[in-house]
C-alpha cells in the first residue's frame, strides 16, 4: 500500500503566505462512510427499528450513492470484512470505482476483551487482541487501503481506585507497536473517545492520542517503519470523530489543529454532536453548524487533502438518506467558508486592538439569509504586506 505523505498539513505560514493559501487552496471533498450503518444497528433501549441487511444488499446501497459523490468505504475486520469474504469486496471496488479505505479492527464488541483489549492485565487475551490488530493491518496491506482506523473501546475502566494506569496505556502502546512492526508500512489512524462504553476509556481526548502516536512511533523497530519515520512520515495518525471530540468538551477547530500540526491528521470521522452528551452520532448540521464550519475552516488553512468519513447512527431514516444530506451539508459548508473575506480573517486575529468585535458582526452577516438587510459592516483597513509575522 502507497503511505501518502501528511507532513504538508504542519507548515507554518506568515499572515500574508496564509492569505495567498486561503485564496488559493480548496478542500477536496471525497466521501467516505461506515459499512456498519447501512444495516440497522444495536442499541440498549430498543429493538433494531428494521431487519438485518446482508453484506451484498449493504454494498448495492453504497454503489447507488457513487454518482452522489461516494467514493470510499471503511469496514471493520473481521465481521464486515474477512479473509473469506474479501472477494466481495474486491469485485464492489471494481464494479463501481468505490474504493475501500480503512480496514478497522474489531477489538471492542467481543466477550474476551471484557476487561480490555490491548490494555488487557491477561497476556493470553492481549495477544488475542494483538493477533487482531495483526490480521487487520495485512488485510489492508491486501486490499491497498490507505490506513487502519483503531478505536480503543473497550479498553478503559469505571472505578479509578488502585488503577496502574501507567501499565495499562504501556500495554496498549506497546501491543498497537508490535502488530505494526509484524505488518510494516501500514499506517494506523487511531480515534480517542472519552468515554462510552467504559467510563473511562485511555487516551480519550485528542491531545491524549498525539501522546499515544509518539508512544507507539518511539517503539516502534521493524527497519521499513524506521525509514518512514526517518523521512519525516507519521506512522500513526489520528482519526478524530466530531462526536467523540465534542463529548469531552473540546473545541472542535481547536482540538483537529493538534494532529494538523504535527502531520497527522490521517482521516476525520464527521457528524454532529450535543456538548458532553451521550455519542448520538447525528447528521451534519443538526447541532452546532457554526462548529463545522470552523472546523472546515481550520482544515483549508493545514491543507487537509483526506477523505471525509460519514460516521453516523441513522436510526430513523435510511442510510442512503442520510449520506445524501451529510454530502450536502459538507458542500453547502465549504462553499461558505471558501466565501469568506480571507484577507480581512487574518488580519482580524493579527490585529486583535484594531478588530475588536468585526469578525463576530461578520460571521453574522456571512450566516444571514438576508444580509442586506443589516447595517453595512465597516471594512477593515488593511496592508496585507505589513502584516504582523507569526
Amino acid at each position: 500500500m502507497a503511505l501518502k505523505s501528511l507532513r504538508h498539513q504542519s507548515i507554518r505560514r506568515s499572515p500574508a503566505q496564509m492569505v495567498r493559501h486561503l485564496k488559493s487552496f480548496s478542500l477536496e471533498l471525497k466521501f467516505s462512510a461506515g459499512i456498519w450503518y447501512f444495516s440497522p444497528a444495536d442499541s440498549r433501549f430498543h429493538s433494531k427499528y428494521g431487519e438485518d441487511i446482508p453484506l451484498e444488499a449493504r454494498l448495492e446501497i453504497a454503489a447507488r450513492l457513487k454518482d452522489y459523490g461516494l467514493g470510499g468505504m471503511e469496514a471493520h475486520y473481521p465481521n464486515e470484512i474477512n479473509e473469506d469474504n474479501a472477494h466481495i469486496w474486491k469485485r464492489f471496488e471494481k464494479d463501481t470505482g468505490i474504493k475501500l479505505i480503512a480496514v478497522c479492527p474489531l477489538i471492542f464488541r467481543d466477550p474476551r476483551f471484557e476487561f480490555g483489549s490491548l490494555c488487557n492485565p491477561d497476556s493470553r487475551i492481549r495477544r488475542q487482541a494483538i493477533d487482531i490488530v495483526r490480521r487487520a493491518l495485512e488485510l489492508n496491506r491486501v486490499m491497498n487501503t490507505e490506513f487502519a482506523i483503531v478505536w480503543p473501546g473497550i479498553d478503559g475502566y469505571e472505578n479509578p481506585f488502585g488503577i496502574d494506569f501507567v501499565a495499562m496505556r504501556r500495554r496498549f502502546a506497546s501491543g498497537l507497536a508490535e502488530a505494526m512492526d509484524a505488518v510494516p508500512g501500514v499506517r494506523i489512524a487511531f480515534e480517542p473517545k472519552p468515554y462510552e462504553p467504559r467510563g473511562h476509556i485511555i487516551y480519550g481526548t485528542t491531545p491524549e492520542g498525539i501522546l499515544l502516536c509518539h508512544q507507539v512511533e518511539a517503539a516502534l523497530k521493524d527497519p521499513l517503519n524506521r525509514r518512514i519515520l526517518d523521512r519525516g512520515d507519521a506512522l500513526c495518525g489520528m482519526n478524530p470523530e466530531i462526536g467523540h471530540v465534542l463529548m469531552g468538551y473540546e473545541d472542535l477547530p481547536y482540538a483537529y489543529s493538534w494532529p494538523l500540526s504535527e502531520g497527522r491528521l490521517a482521516h476525520i470521522h464527521v457528524n454532529s454532536q450535543p456538548l458532553g452528551n451521550y455519542d448520538q452520532d447525528l447528521n451534519i448540521g443538526v447541532v452546532s453548524p457554526e462548529q463545522f464550519e470552523a472546523l472546515m475552516y481550520v482544515l483549508k488553512m493545514h491543507s487537509y487533502n483526506g477523505w471525509f468519513g460519514i460516521d453516523i447512527n441513522p436510526e430513523r431514516m435510511p442510510a442512503e438518506t442520510a449520506i445524501k444530506i451529510n454530502i450536502d451539508a459538507i458542500r453547502a459548508a465549504n462553499d461558505r467558508i471558501n466565501e469568506l473575506d480571507h484577507e480581512s480573517i487574518v488580519y482580524a486575529f493579527n490585529h486583535p486592538e484594531k478588530a475588536r468585535g468585526w469578525l463576530e458582526a461578520y460571521l453574522v452577516r456571512a450566516r444571514a439569509a438576508y444580509p442586506e438587510r443589516l447595517p453595512p459592516l465597516q471594512s477593515l483597513k488593511q496592508n496585507p504586506g505589513a502584516s504582523r509575522k507569526s
